[in-house]
C-alpha cells in the first residue's frame, strides 16, 4: 500500500537543512509539498508589495527545485488549517509535517491544525531558528530578558547537523494545484525599485560570497554605512530560503573575529524569538512599559517616513528603505531612536511603517528591535538616545552613506554633508531641522522622568 505524506512549507521555503522536508519524505512513498496563500495573511497587514514579491521568487525557485527531483509544489488559497486538512483527505495523508513557529498567527494555525488532524500532525522545531525557542532558558523561568545571559546559554547548545536536499520526491498523480500567481493577489502595488532577487539559489549565492569575501572583515566593518558591509542575508533568513542552523556552523567553522561578530547576530534573532514565543503580546504591547504618553505629530511622522526631517543621516536611512525594502542595521536604530526618542513618537508608527516596506519585515525581530530602541523592551540602557550628528561622525565620517541616497547633497563635500543648514547658502532642495535636538532630548528626559 503506497502511503502520503504532506509538507506544508511556510518561512521555510528552501530544499536545504529542512526538517519539514526531510521528515516527510522519509516518513511516506510519496510527498505533497504544499503552501498555503492565506489571505488572512493580507487581511492583518503582512501582505505587502515587497514582500510578496519576494515571496513569489522565492515559490518559483522552491517549485523549479521541486521538479528537478520529480516533484512539484502545490499551491493552494483559502484558509490554511482548512486548506491543509483538505489536502490531507484528499490524498490520505497518514502524517503532515510543518515548522513551529512564535507568532500569534503561527499559534493559532498549530492549534487549528491539531484539532483538526490529531496525531497525524508533526511539528518540528529548529527549522526557522537555529536554537529552538524555548530551550534555552534561565532556571525556572520561560525564557531570558536580557540578552548577554542568554548569549552565553545560547553558545552552548549542540546544533543539530545539517540535512542535505532530497534527491528525489515523489508527489502523488491529479492533486490539483493554483498557479503560483495566485500570490501575487495578496498585494496591490508595485515594490521597490532595488528589491533583492528571491529565493534559495539567490539566498545560497549571496551566502557563498559572503564567506568568502565579506564575514573575515565583519567585525571591523559591519557598522560602516557606506561600506555596506553587513551579509544582507536577513531576506533569505525571514522567509526561510537559508538555514539559520547551516549559517552558524559554517560561520563557526570559518572562524576568527569575523565569524563570531556574525553569529553573535543571528543568536539576536533567536533571542527575539524565544521572547516573542514567551510574551506573544510583544508584538503590539510594551515588554516593559515605562509610562509613556506618546505625542502625536501628523506632519513631523510624514517627514520622518520621506526621510525629509532635515537631518541627513536619518533621511538617508529613511530613503534606503523606500527604495531597497532594506536598511543597514545601523540606519535602523538611528531612525527609530530619532521616531521614538527625538520626536517622541509611539514605537509602534514606526514598526508598522518597517513591515509596510522591509522584504525582511519579522513580527519577532522587527517588533523587538523597535521596542529595544524605544526603551520599552529588552534594552538595559532603556533612556540611551542616539544623537544623529555623533553617529554621523562615527559611521559615516566623510558622509559618502548619505551623499549615496540623498541626491541633493551630493555635492556638498565631506563631512559638511551631515549639517546643510549650516553652509554660507543652505541646500534650497534640502529641509532645515523639524526639531532641535537639545530641546528634543529635554522632552524625553522629562518624559521618562514624569516632570
Amino acid at each position: 500500500m503506497t502511503t502520503t505524506s504532506i509538507a506544508v512549507f511556510t518561512s521555510d521555503l528552501r530544499l536545504r537543512d529542512n526538517p519539514v522536508l526531510h521528515a516527510a519524505v522519509r516518513s511516506a512513498d510519496q510527498v505533497v509539498p504544499l503552501f498555503v496563500v492565506d489571505r488572512r495573511v493580507a487581511a492583518a497587514g503582512f501582505a505587502v508589495p515587497n514582500r510578496v514579491a519576494f515571496l513569489r521568487d522565492a515559490l518559483a525557485d522552491l517549485d523549479a527545485g521541486l521538479r528537478e527531483r520529480g516533484g512539484r509544489l502545490v499551491v493552494r488559497t483559502g484558509d490554511a488549517v482548512e486548506e491543509i486538512r483538505r489536502v490531507a483527505g484528499e490524498v490520505g495523508a497518514g502524517s503532515v509535517h510543518i515548522a513551529g513557529g512564535v507568532s500569534g498567527f503561527a499559534g493559532r494555525r498549530e492549534a487549528g491544525l491539531r484539532e483538526a488532524l490529531g496525531s497525524a500532525l508533526q511539528v518540528h522545531g529548529a527549522v526557522l531558528t537555529a536554537a529552538e525557542p524555548g530551550t534555552v532558558a534561565p532556571s525556572g523561568k520561560d525564557h531570558y530578558a536580557v540578552f548577554t545571559p542568554y548569549y552565553r546559554a545560547w553558545q552552548g547548545v549542540e546544533l543539530r547537523r545539517p540535512l542535505a536536499a532530497p534527491r528525489g520526491v515523489r508527489v502523488p498523480s491529479g492533486v490539483r494545484s493554483e498557479p503560483l500567481t495566485a500570490v501575487s493577489a495578496l498585494a496591490s502595488g508595485s515594490p521597490s525599485p532595488g528589491l533583492p532577487e528571491g529565493g534559495e539559489r539567490a539566498g545560497r549565492r549571496r551566502l557563498t560570497a559572503w564567506l568568502r569575501s565579506g564575514l573575515g572583515a565583519y567585525a571591523d566593518r559591519h557598522d560602516d554605512l557606506a561600506g555596506d558591509a553587513t551579509s544582507r542575508l536577513s531576506p533569505y533568513l525571514h522567509f526561510g530560503c537559508l538555514s539559520p542552523v547551516e549559517l552558524v556552523r559554517r560561520a563557526r567553522e570559518s572562524g576568527g573575529p569575523g565569524a563570531d561578530a556574525f553569529v553573535r547576530q543571528l543568536a539576536w534573532r533567536d533571542f527575539h524569538h524565544q521572547v516573542l514565543a514567551a510574551r506573544p503580546d510583544a508584538s503590539h504591547t510594551d515588554y516593559r512599559p515605562r509610562g509613556d504618553r506618546w505625542r502625536s505629530d501628523e506632519t513631523a511622522v510624514a517627514a520622518w517616513k520621506a526621510g525629509r526631517t532635515g537631518y541627513p543621516l536619518v533621511d538617508a536611512g529613511m530613503r534606503q528603505l523606500a527604495a531597497e525594502g532594506w536598511m543597514h542595521n545601523r540606519a535602523r536604530l538611528l531612525v527609530a531612536s530619532f521616531l521614538t526618542k527625538t520626536l517622541y513618537v509611539d514605537w509602534r508608527v514606526g514598526a508598522r511603517h518597517f513591515l509596510d516596506l522591509l522584504v525582511d519585515g519579522d513580527v519577532a525581530n522587527n517588533q523587538l528591535n523597535w521596542q529595544w530602541v524605544a526603551g520599552t523592551g529588552t534594552d538595559t540602557r532603556p533612556n540611551r538616545v542616539l544623537n544623529p550628528l555623533s553617529q554621523a561622525r562615527r559611521f559615516d565620517l566623510d558622509g559618502a552613506y548619505v551623499r549615496r541616497w540623498v541626491p541633493e547633497l551630493a555635492d556638498i563635500p565631506g563631512r559638511q554633508v551631515h549639517t546643510p543648514w549650516k553652509l554660507p547658502t543652505p541646500v534650497s532642495s534640502y529641509p532645515p531641522p523639524i526639531v532641535d535636538l537639545a530641546e528634543a532630548a529635554a522632552r524625553f528626559h522629562d518624559a521618562r522622568h514624569g516632570r
